[in-house]
């Protein structure tokens, strides 16, 4: 399957998979704009985010730019520049 764009409800289910359902808090709420941090998620969750979305949306994601990504929102505009081709 190929995807075109990701959005906030997808990040959400791939996070909550990555992580484990039991270990995800506030991610129902508005999170677009929480650091990844307040959310629970280190630097090395981020890439293992980014490795999931990388086989899931067949898109290259460069470490350095994975971690700048500071909030979800962030992560998202990241992941859908790079489908777009402009990352």
């Amino acid at each position: 399957m190929s995807y075109t764009a990701l959005n906030l409800d997808e990040l959400r289910r791939i996070l909550r998979e990555v992580a484990g359902e039991d270990d995800t808090t506030g991610l129902d709420a508005e999170i677009a704009d929480v650091p990844f941090s307040e959310l629970g998620y280190d630097s090395l969750a981020l890439l293992e985010l980014a490795g999931r979305v990388e086989r899931d949306y067949r898109v290259r994601l460069a470490d350095d730019t994975v971690v700048e990504a500071r909030t979800p929102g962030d992560f998202v505009e990241l992941v859908n520049l790079a489908l777009a081709g402009e990352r």
